[in-house]
């Protein structure tokens, strides 16, 4: 199975000819990057290479290999960590093999993890960048999937080509959240990116915490979700957001007092019509307490908010947490309807500070068949939508538009601003830096064999909570890399200067396939 050690040590492409041209250096105002390798002992890569008995340990592969696949120990040469092997793009390995002892392949597993969405180079380039803190070299696609639609067929139309030498400290990713003007906390983030709300019970105590802790060290926020507030969270107030849901598990006028923003769940992309469930197998004793509930018995969130059915109703709601908290933000949490420019418009009349846009693509395995397959409209339509409506109404800087439901990568984030977004919200991406393999078993207590998303104790044990928050602190700054090598390749310095900037995107049903990624 796995290897449960603590894990914090040392600080075919569309578009082939981008090569990484930026690494992440550590700096005094930005977390550290630290090498944090896979708690699996058999890690997956995409590439496979095999050690026959010709091999004599003469260490010429170790030599001339720049990726640390190879490794010499007491004169034998250790198994292969494959999983760093960029493949035939370097091959020097296997070609200078004085025996010819070694041999490559493609890992056969890459056939069976994964989806059309998340394909296996996805996957693996996500476990690359929480793991180094880096973009990943050689063929391994890190920046689209494999659906046929989506953001899978939307690319950028560069007016630059890479650089090799960026000044990064010349380029900003942050995002201030209140633009209301209403004597609140200009609340800014760090990076167009905060994570979204999986409460207490969908996935580990563990994995929350140590959600929080990546979210502090890049100055931006984790949520909740509408599971309670655990104690384990309090040291990380100010990077939180409590979500109160439909169902008002765990909410307490105490909790919604120590954070800086507050989100009302109305509906979210993955499954609008319904409300969130927790199936009964994940409701153990300390779920059911921090949800004021029944251990062992599902619990399920009514929809609507059965108090709100006009935009003056939604105002009370929103004018209760502003009265309760007055540093609090407000964020409203819709999925994406036909009319879903409407509700941004209305939710701006209501006194939100921030409209969050939930898109069909998002949730996670939890979510039962009946939603999956009947789910919202996608976010790339949602976002233009709104965007351009806000401006017709002449209120789009007033108000904060949040995108989530299916962003992947760093390129996803920065289609969707360009489309018309100030920022997005992820979690599945997250879970993938976590090594989560989508297996899709999270609604079961025992069905995440990497101890994710459960809450069964033995399962939870696997994941060490300093190791988590590392990988997650080393995704988000290899993502940053990608923002900025963006920004540069537009011409552009600020991640502000390209919300709603449809001009720099090509659609390749309408386009043809010759633009960049």
């Amino acid at each position: 199975m796995g290897n449960n050690k603590k894990h914090l040590s040392g600080a075919k492409s569309i578009e082939q000819s981008s090569t990484p041209v930026l690494q992440y250096s550590n700096t005094p105002d930005l977390p550290k990057v630290r090498r944090t390798p896979s708690r699996f002992r058999n890690a997956i890569g995409k590439y496979r290479l095999r050690r026959d008995k010709a091999c004599v340990a003469c260490g010429k592969c170790a030599e001339v290999c720049s990726y640390g696949v190879h490794v010499k120990r007491n004169n034998k040469m250790a198994k292969p960590k494959d999983y760093l092997c960029i493949g035939p793009k370097c091959n020097k390995c296997v070609e200078e093999c004085p025996e010819n002892a070694l041999s490559m392949e493609n890992n056969p597993l890459t056939e069976v993890i994964g989806d059309k969405r998340w394909t296996p180079d996805l996957l693996i380039s996500s476990w690359y960048m929480a793991e180094t803190g880096e973009v990943p070299p050689g063929d391994i696609e890190y920046k689209i999937g494999d659906s046929g639609g989506g953001f899978d067929r939307i690319r950028f139309h560069y007016a630059k080509k890479p650089s090799r030498k960026l000044d990064v400290s010349k380029f900003s990713t942050k995002l201030s959240l209140n633009r209301r003007g209403d004597n609140r906390a200009d609340v800014e983030i760090g990076i167009p990116v905060y994570g979204g709300g999986m409460s207490y019970g969908s996935i580990s105590l563990k994995v929350m915490v140590a959600r929080a802790r990546a979210w502090n060290a890049w100055n931006s926020f984790t949520c909740t979700g509408e599971g309670g507030y655990p104690e384990e969270l309090y040291p990380y107030d100010n990077h939180v957001i409590t979500q109160v849901a439909t169902g008002l598990f765990g909410v307490r006028e105490e909790t919604i007092q120590r954070v800086r923003i507050v989100e009302f769940k109305y509906a979210q992309g993955a499954k609008p019509g319904l409300g969130g469930h927790l199936l009964g197998d994940k409701v153990t004793a300390e779920v059911a307490k921090m949800r004021e509930a029944v251990p062992g018995s599902s619990l399920f969130s009514p929809f609507p908010f059965h108090s709100v059915y006009s935009v003056e109703d939604h105002k009370k709601h929103i004018d209760w947490i502003k009265e309760m908290n007055p540093k609090a933000l407000v964020s409203v949490k819709v999925s994406t309807p036909t009319d879903v420019d409407m509700v941004a418009v209305g939710s701006y009349y209501a006194g939100a500070h921030i409209v969050h846009l939930d898109g069909s693509y998002g949730g996670t395995g939890a979510a039962p068949e009946i939603a999956k397959k009947n789910i919202a409209m996608p976010i790339e339509y949602a976002i233009v939508k709104v965007h351009n409506f806000l401006k017709q109404e002449g209120i789009r800087d007033k108000i904060t538009v949040i995108a989530s439901g299916g962003i992947r990568t760093a390129y996803d984030v920065a289609k969707a601003i360009a489309l018309g977004a100030d920022g997005v919200v992820i979690g599945t991406s997250e879970m993938v830096a976590l090594e989560c393999i989508r297996c899709t078993n999270c609604e079961s207590g025992r069905g995440c064999a990497r101890g994710i998303a459960t809450t069964d104790p033995e399962l939870t044990g696997l994941l060490d909570v300093d190791w988590a928050t590392q990988r997650l602190i080393n995704l988000f700054a290899a993502w940053r890399i990608q923002l900025i090598e963006i920004l540069q390749r537009l011409g552009m310095r600020d991640i502000k200067e390209l919300v709603g900037r449809t001009d720099c995107l090509r659609h390749l049903d309408y386009e043809g396939s010759g633009v960049g990624v």
